[in-house]
């Protein structure tokens, strides 16, 4: 492939996508207006329900192919896939940078093959499988692929939980495919004062065992030649998932090629919380990019307590509100700090959650923080206090009433 630049690929990928069907919708009521003039009521009713199956995945896989074989029929593509948008404009482009040199790739998890096919575009002088386990999502790709005169192209319904792949191939592909246990929370950390994670092999065994990421990477690697690459990308931004996915794929040999590159996107309306796009490889040298098990930089400006007098209240808006990771360096730095009440509880799985309410100076506060690395602070001036208090007790009725007694 020659040296295009990301301009050129990002327009090729919007060319690409409008072939598709697919366009980029701006709000969530266009989005959902444009589903109501395809799709019957019905059909709404039984697609919200195959949704709801595969996010509870009370049926293991068979719930999440079901999904995906209502969804890859032609009529449904746009209204449907257009959700995703921004997903492939985003990660699709990122993946075509990292395409040069291999000439055979695969695409695991393909689906109905809209961002294979635009591999295969992009190379044509490569060899490019889709594999994913519904077999109504390959049969589109075929067509579609006939259809879009690929030649370099070709779909096979496999699942990798069940049987090693078919041939070896330079360049592996897996998006959105590694870690589908979206509601898995992860490992939890030591306890909720850090982000950090013990060495635990079992903790880290069970989260392979629970997520399929072990068995998943233990098949795709079987079909990666010794000098392959591959290109990652998963739902790990908190690193409860982010660690021990980092460490599944260090204990297996890989490293890191890049550095990780950071991807967001929005779903519609709502900004996608979604983690970085790793380039990896085997035998590269142990002193070759390092992993990073920090937690990722958030961008939010420090807490500037003097500048605060500036800020006028807006109804029970707070004057200051940090959700991020750097919620807890806030929480740490603050001076003439006084705890007014503070409850620590530890749920029979061990997670931990810690709520407090205090002042600071002339300022009222409240931190929430739990071993699955979600922070919280808020600052509101004195007048408004009761509404930091009335959170805290509801916080804390809460977890009483669910049994979580307060840690020793």
């Amino acid at each position: 492939m020659s040296c295009d630049t990301n301009d050129e690929i990002r327009a090729s990928l919007h060319d690409h996508l409008a072939a598709w069907g697919l366009r980029h919708v701006e709000s969530d009521a266009a989005y959902f207006a444009w589903q109501r003039d395809v799709f019957t009521l019905q059909e709404l009713a039984n697609l919200h329900r195959h949704i709801d199956a595969k996010r509870q995945a009370a049926d293991g896989p068979a719930a999440e192919i079901a999904f995906y074989d209502l969804t890859a029929q032609p009529r449904s593509i746009p209204a449907l896939y257009s959700q995703r948008y921004e997903y492939y404009c985003e990660v699709g482009a990122r993946v075509a940078r990292h395409l040069a040199g291999a000439p055979t790739m695969l695409d695991v998890g393909c689906g109905i093959g809209i961002l294979t096919t635009f591999y295969a575009k992009r190379c044509p002088e490569s060899t490019v499988v889709g594999i994913d386990r519904s077999p109504a999502s390959i049969e589109l790709a075929r067509r579609r692929a006939k259809e879009l005169e690929l030649n370099n192209v070709r779909f096979e319904c496999c699942d990798v939980e069940q049987r090693d792949l078919a041939g070896r191939f330079d360049l592996i592909i897996a998006t959105h495919t590694l870690l589908q246990a979206e509601q898995d929370p992860g490992v939890p950390s030591r306890d909720w004062r850090t982000f950090e994670r013990s060495a635990d092999a079992q903790a880290q065994q069970r989260f392979e065992q629970r997520t399929g990421v072990g068995i998943r990477l233990d098949r795709l690697l079987t079909g990666l030649t010794s000098h392959g690459r591959m290109v990652v990308f998963e739902k790990t931004r908190q690193p409860a998932r982010r660690i021990p996915f980092q460490r599944a794929l260090a204990d297996r040999g890989l490293r890191l090629l890049a550095a990780p590159e950071p991807v967001r996107y929005r779903s519609i309306e709502e900004v996608t919380d979604d983690g970085p796009l790793y380039l990896l490889g085997l035998g590269v040298p142990e002193e070759g990019w390092p992993w990073d098990e920090a937690p990722e930089a958030d961008g939010m400006p420090p807490l500037d307590l003097e500048s605060l007098h500036a800020v006028p209240a807006q109804g029970e808006q707070p004057l200051y509100d940090n959700h991020e990771c750097s919620a807890q360096q806030v929480w740490m730095s603050l001076s003439g700090k006084q705890v007014t009440s503070q409850i620590t509880c530890e749920e029979p799985d061990g997670r931990q959650l810690h709520v407090e309410w205090g002042r600071a100076g002339e300022w009222n506060y409240l931190y929430c923080a739990n071993t699955f690395d979600q922070r919280q602070f808020v600052l509101i001036e004195p007048a408004r206090a009761a509404v930091l208090e009335n959170y805290y007790r509801e916080i804390t009725c809460d977890q009483l009433r669910r049994g979580n007694e307060p840690a020793p």
